[in-house]
């Protein structure tokens, strides 16, 4: 009997031991699931054309979301083009990332083009919703044709290698990106869920479904740690652009920095034929400073920035010098030329000026235009109907400075006027003189008055 109570006790304490050993087993797994699932859930949306000031914005949510041990951080994708340069160097930030991140190609339509190929690769889940795609009928990556052959071969390697690594860490189907980097590749949610193994890793019709698909999936990161995502009845948090970096957003947009040149130029023009206090001299300053901000961070072909140039100085000689729409004409057809070619469409493919917003600026300017040189012209012809002498003796304010050359005011329209003495500066009153080939002599109200002053006689100071 005592030997069975040894025996019993021998097996029971032995029991106990292998209970406790699972129990420390299992214990830190537990707490460690635990800990992975507390953390947050963050949601940042990226839009317009991914560029410099997008991907700032984007390090920036990458680093909220490490910083807080993030459950994920889902990067809700509905760019159509960006600056591939910019693009592949967060790219690989994405690959690197501590956190896992999920890009989801949102809403149905959206065609994220080869910047949205580099995300998707790059991410740890990727995700489309139906009717979108992502990649393109050019090459994703473009080398400088003056290099030798095996040198761009080599770095066409290099990016292709990169793409391939990703996706095979992740599990994808890797066999598109050869053809994707060097011919081009468009894959649509179907093709890229129906290849084995599928391109992607999930179709989502919303973010809610979204949230739903990915809770539970198991991440490994780069750094080698193992990540359970836990999303199920979870709202990320939206990580919002502060107001820096969405003025910075703004300006990079190619037809909002189209825009503010044409309207920059414009406000110069009008201080430069109305002088006054200068405010639109500021406007017209601030206006170009935000248009050169935005092209500074994008792929622009300077022949085409030339040309566009080039087309509003003509535009605006056409108003100095008219030739009954020669110079407009001119300037409208340089204008529509470069603002349809600014950006260099192999490196920010997807990206360029609004064809709309081209239309919307180029008649505007034209139908401006028209209105301004017929007022002008019917304001010039309408003096010689009742003779240009009427205008002789009237006086007129100095619009532009007169030295000798410049503009006057008369009679409800601007002249031409020649200053017949010194200088005269904006503001100061003038008498015609004379006219001559549709310009006004004027002679300065204090040389009228001088000379009239010669012209009397002294005084003798008797009366008679």
């Amino acid at each position: 009997m005592p030997a069975n109570c040894s025996s019993h006790q021998r097996s029971g304490m032995l029991i106990a031991a292998l209970a406790i050993a699972l129990l420390l087993l299992v214990w830190p797994a537990g707490s460690a699931r635990a800990q992975q699932s507390g953390g947050p859930l963050y949601l940042i949306e990226v839009s317009g054309i991914v560029s410099a000031p997008t991907i700032d914005y984007l390090r920036r949510a990458v680093q909220i979301a490490e910083a807080s041990s993030a459950d994920a951080l889902i990067i809700s994708y509905s760019s159509t083009g960006g600056v591939l340069r910019d693009v592949r160097v967060f790219a690989a930030e994405v690959a690197q990332a501590r956190v896992p991140i999920v890009v989801f190609i949102t809403p149905r339509g959206t065609q994220a083009g080869p910047a949205g190929a580099l995300f998707v690769t790059a991410a740890h889940i990727s995700a489309l919703s139906p009717d979108t795609s992502f990649g393109s009928p050019f090459p994703l990556a473009q080398v400088d044709d003056t290099l030798s052959q095996q040198t761009r071969d080599l770095l066409l390697d290099n990016v292709s290698s990169q793409m391939r690594k990703w996706n095979e860490t992740r599990g994808r189907n890797a066999e598109w990106i050869d053809r994707a980097v060097r011919e081009g590749v468009i894959l649509n949610n179907q093709q890229a869920i129906s290849l084995d193994p599928p391109a992607i890793d999930l179709v989502a019709a919303d973010l809610r479904e979204l949230l739903t698909l990915i809770d539970g999936r198991i991440v490994t990161l780069d750094d080698g740690r193992v990540v359970r995502i836990s999303s199920i009845g979870r709202m990320p948090t939206p990580i919002e652009p502060t107001l820096f970096e969405s003025l910075r957003l703004a300006l990079t947009d190619p037809t909002v920095a189209f825009a503010l040149l044409v309207l920059g130029s414009m406000a110069i023009y009008l201080e430069l034929n109305t002088p006054g206090i200068g405010l639109f001299a500021g406007a017209g300053f601030l206006l170009l400073l935000g248009a050169a901000a935005g092209f500074l961070a994008l792929p622009v072909l300077w022949w085409a920035m030339t040309l566009v140039i080039l087309g509003l100085v003509l535009i605006g000689a056409e108003f100095v010098a008219p030739t009954h729409g020669g110079l407009m004409i001119t300037g409208l057809v340089m204008l529509g030329i470069g603002g349809g070619n600014l950006i260099d469409a192999t490196q920010a493919p997807g990206a360029g000026v609004a064809w709309w917003a081209l239309l919307i600026v180029i008649g505007g300017i034209a139908a401006t235009a028209a209105l301004g040189l017929a007022l002008a012209l019917r304001s010039r012809k309408r003096p010689a109907a009742i003779g240009t002498e009427a205008l002789v003796g009237r006086l007129a304010q100095v619009r532009r400075r007169l030295d000798p050359r410049g503009m006057v005011f008369v009679e409800g329209a601007l002249w031409q006027a020649i200053s017949e003495t010194d200088p005269v500066e904006v503001g100061d009153w003038v008498r015609v003189v004379a006219v001559h080939n549709l310009q006004l002599i004027v002679r300065p109200l204090e040389s009228e008055e001088s000379t009239t002053r010669e012209a009397q006689p002294p005084s003798t100071g008797r009366v008679v």
